[in-house]
């Protein structure tokens, strides 16, 4: 607001602006959260003279690539066919009608480093647009096709087999840096969804390797710089093979998916460090990214304060460690934490990422100590840091509720709590979901992308929800009737499913559009909009198309209602031919195609007092995508408190003398004898789970 930059919104007065004065327009995507765009903003957009340019030759649109990712993701895909590059800031200039014809990342105020000064780019292509037009409408029909054929995966492209399972676990293992654990090179990017399905291929098959891949991994990302030592959560990735510099920011969506992964862990391993490190992201996201009054997540928290800095609000030079701890606390603190006198940051080599290098015992073996003390000491100076911190300037936070991030947060809450036996998790995690239901759930109109803004004074754009909001959303629902028991929530799975079904799928052939395929608003449909896309790739959120998929697999498992089951296998074949290619790309398809592969194995548990209590958490104990348990009180159970499935197969369930809690297993609709005892009920499970893929 601030910027001379005469700004637009995205809308239909700047298109009809550039049409009445036949200007090109230029279109920046950035976020809150990037570094670059706020750079590119002060070098650039701050300009005088950039603004005269601008303001003189162009129709300047900004958007929010968080706010708005359906503008994005085709303007991403522009660029990158032009330039071969794509992120953020994206700059990309249109024509009057939003069609794109050229476009980069970042410009430069000055000529460096090979790339023109953003002057010259912007005073080349406005006079490229005024004398060489007919080059560039002829540009930019050929970059909208690139666009219309990114993603757009018309008809089946082959049969479905579970043998993609097998195909996207052996390329992840194939990627696997067994030294530094993660997959491929630098940058390095967690892959939640590839974790995952690592480790429910490890319990259902025991496959060594695939364990050491993920074992690894897990332990490695949580030592590193990627994890914020002191407070808990992950950074964004890591810049460097090690996991030790990160990119500083921290989005929730990230944390919601690796807090999923280390509860996995917890389950598949019974490690207890993969349990603290759950703990850590849930302790971070409650301080920094959640609204405790209302419920809700936020969206993100900036790498930095200022443009001078960078990550130097979470980064320690020697003397400021030493100006916190004791003598002793400062011995222990800097060999655990691998803090010298030159550390790690370009802009200020004496600046340290925190890293684990050294165990408690390793540190103990130097010092002539015993691992309590150190571990005392340890503790000690982790307060006294983390207190100091605080003390900083803090960078910003991002206090934007958008629905289907957070309907991924309260997955991951549910999850946790189940797991891990969390009620504080519970109770904010069904909080935050009731409040999504009540803001931005409008039966007869669908759901909204955004029910809240960071700054208050800025009105509430309805931006209506995309793809991804009502899969996240329809699935947090099913998460939190399994926690619950309560049939409103189903209810709200089952109208939030629907209605995606109705807006979003494609009726010719198959799989889903990420935008309504019949908008109300013309808006929709402004620049390139029209360009529809099925999006199966990771991004790093999971992919809409395979999210919905497991959606609907989820719903029939509790419906019998076989349409569910044929929208999904419909979606599952527009990527079948193709989705081994993806390889960790397309790992939320392979763990779709678990869903849709396995038979849906349900636990009721029908009883009250601690005999229900230990038969839910022999029901939780083992990792599985296609298991579900539910715990009902005897009043509960009866078949108009039930979806249709559990209404035919569960009640009434026979007492078994002297016992509160009974529990069955079904699997594929077909229920086992009951049992009563949870070593009854762990292998009758485990024999389910068992059973050869479809």
């Amino acid at each position: 607001m601030h910027q001379p930059i005469r700004w637009h919104e995205w809308g239909e007065e700047a298109f009809a602006a550039a049409k009445r004065d036949n200007k090109p327009m230029l279109l920046d995507i950035g976020a809150v959260w990037c570094h670059w765009c706020h750079v590119m903003d002060r070098e650039s957009y701050d300009d005088p003279e950039v603004a005269q340019i601008v303001n003189e030759n162009f129709i300047a649109l900004k958007v929010d690539r968080d706010e708005r990712p359906d503008i994005d993701s085709r303007y991403q895909a522009a660029v990158s066919a032009i330039s071969g590059q794509g992120g953020w800031p994206l700059t990309a200039f249109l024509t009057p009608d939003g069609k794109p014809f050229y476009g980069g990342t970042y410009f430069p105020p000055e000529d460096q480093g090979g790339r023109p000064s953003f002057k010259r780019v912007l005073t080349s292509i406005a006079n490229a647009y005024r004398e060489k037009h007919a080059d560039v409408t002829e540009q930019a029909k050929m970059v909208e096709q690139t666009i219309s054929h990114a993603e757009s995966f018309t008809g089946r492209s082959g049969r479905f087999s579970p043998r993609v399972i097998e195909a996207i676990v052996k390329s992840a293992v194939g990627m696997f840096d067994a030294k530094n654990g993660g997959f491929g090179q630098a940058p390095k990017f967690p892959h939640p969804a590839a974790l995952d399905l690592l480790m429910e291929h490890y319990a259902r098959t025991g496959d060594e390797q695939v364990k050491t891949a993920f074992v690894t991994t897990l332990e490695r990302m949580a030592k590193g710089g990627v994890y914020d030592q002191l407070a808990g959560g992950f950074h964004r990735y890591s810049v460097d093979e090690r996991w030790v510099v990160p990119h500083f920011e921290k989005m929730c969506y990230d944390n919601s998916e690796l807090l999923k992964n280390y509860v996995h862990g917890y389950q598949v391993t019974g490690t207890e460090f993969f349990a603290d490190v759950a703990r850590g992201i849930i302790r971070w996201m409650d301080e920094w990214l959640s609204d405790r009054e209302r419920g809700g997540f936020y969206a993100s928290q900036d790498a930095d304060y200022s443009m001078e800095d960078d990550g130097d609000f979470f980064t320690w030079t020697l003397s400021e460690t030493t100006a916190v701890l004791t003598k002793e606390e400062g011995a222990v603190a800097r060999l655990y934490y691998d803090i010298n006198e030159i550390g790690h940051m370009h802009h200020n080599p004496a600046k340290n990422v925190l890293s684990v290098r050294a165990s408690v015992e390793e540190i103990a073996g130097r010092l002539k100590a015993s691992p309590e003390t150190v571990r005392e000491r340890l503790e000690s100076a982790k307060k006294k840091m983390y207190a100091a911190r605080l003390e900083r300037p803090t960078p910003y936070v991002d206090k934007t509720v958008y629905v289907g991030w957070n309907s991924l947060c309260v997955s991951a809450y549910l999850e946790a709590a189940k797991v891990l036996r969390l009620q504080y998790a519970r109770h904010f995690g069904l909080r935050s979901l009731d409040r999504i239901l009540g803001e931005a759930w409008r039966p007869g109109q669908g759901l909204l992308h955004v029910i809240a803004y960071s700054d208050p004074k800025v009105a509430r754009r309805e931006v209506r929800g995309l793809l991804d909001d009502y899969a996240f959303s329809a699935i947090a629902c099913l998460d939190a009737y399994e926690a619950t028991a309560a049939l409103s929530y189903f209810k709200f799975a089952k109208s939030i499913t629907d209605d995606m079904v109705e807006k979003f799928l494609d009726p010719l052939s198959g799989g889903f559009f990420d935008t309504e395929v019949a908008p109300s608003d013309s808006s929709q449909a402004l620049g390139v909009l029209s360009a529809q896309r099925k999006p199966f790739q990771d991004s790093p959120t999971p992919a809409g198309n395979s999210m919905a998929a497991i959606a609907l697999l989820r719903m029939h498992a509790y419906t019998n209602d076989e349409s569910y089951r044929d929208k999904a296998e419909q979606t599952m074949e527009v990527f079948a031919g193709m989705a081994e290619q993806h390889g960790i790309f397309g790992a939320t398809y392979g763990i779709a195609s678990v869903y849709f592969s396995q038979p849906h194995t349900q636990v009721v548990i029908v009883g009250s007092g601690e005999d229900a209590e230990r038969m839910l958490a022999a029901a939780a104990a083992g990792f599985a995508f296609n298991k579900t348990a539910l715990k009902l009180t005897p009043n509960e159970a009866v078949a108009q408190n039930l979806p249709p499935a559990l209404a035919v197969t569960i009640p009434p369930l026979p007492a078994i003398q002297g016992k509160t809690a009974t529990a069955v297993v079904c699997s594929g609709f077909r229920c086992q004898p009951p049992v009563s005892e949870p070593e009854q009920l762990t292998r009758t499970l485990r024999d389910a789970l068992t059973r050869p893929a479809a």
